[in-house]
């Protein structure tokens, strides 16, 4: 029932910087986000998630959004540092199917509201290496985040009967890979697991994150501080 976002990393290096992005996954669960310095070391980060299909056996619409804040610095070595807490909203509703003689019937529909509170690192270093293609070189940079979330499950209806809320702690570490395509244009690979540290039968840790896609930061640094 939970679908979580791309984990918004920035690596914003100075005030007044400005980061971009759209990803998407196979799932085609669509990830806007955005970040912006408004201090030399205070920054804020959005982002706004959107997804729908219609299989076989299962058709599920996810609308989630959160917002954040924190603490941002530049590291010797080119290295980013970054710590934000934030909180987020939505709604999700599955439908289960059940197909006989080419009929296909809903057998079950689960829904209910999504609250979020969480804290998350970014760590990575910027243009550490490159490779040459083409007779051209694309610098490479890699970084970790590590994501901790507390999530509410409320309004919880089965086939529109209320049931108990639910809730879970989730951890999420995160790997991304950025290479730059030209001038602020990076094209960006974010994979990693999830886990539930409580057993619930809705609100589980059954989707990791894996997505890809676009982020342009602009007004930023290029070099050590």
């Amino acid at each position: 029932m939970y679908f979580p976002p791309p984990p918004n990393v920035p690596l914003l290096t100075q005030k007044g910087e400005f980061s971009g992005g759209i990803h998407t996954n196979l799932d085609n669960n669509l990830a806007l986000q955005g970040a912006y310095a408004i201090g030399e070391h205070i920054g804020a980060i959005g982002t706004f998630t959107t997804l729908n299909t219609d299989k076989k056996r299962k058709a599920e619409e996810h609308r989630f959004a959160e917002i954040g804040g924190g603490y941002f610095t530049r590291l010797p070595d080119k290295r980013a540092l970054e710590v934000y807490v934030g909180l987020g909203a939505g709604s999700t509703k599955r439908t289960d199917f059940k197909t006989e003689n080419d009929v296909k019937t809903e057998e079950r529909k689960v829904e209910g509201k999504l609250n979020k509170y969480f804290l998350q690192v970014n760590y990575s270093s910027k243009e550490k290496k490159s490779f040459h293609l083409f007779g051209n070189d694309f610098p490479v940079s890699y970084g970790t985040a590590l994501r901790l979330s507390y999530l509410e499950l409320s309004n919880l209806r089965v086939d529109n009967i209320a049931v108990t809320p639910e809730d879970n702690v989730f951890v999420e570490p995160i790997t991304f890979t950025r290479v730059q395509l030209a001038g602020p244009v990076q094209l960006q690979l974010i994979s990693g697991g999830m886990f539930g540290l409580r057993s619930q039968k809705f609100l589980k840790a059954s989707n990791s994150v894996f997505n890809f896609g676009v982020v342009v930061n602009v007004g930023g640094q290029s070099g050590k501080k």
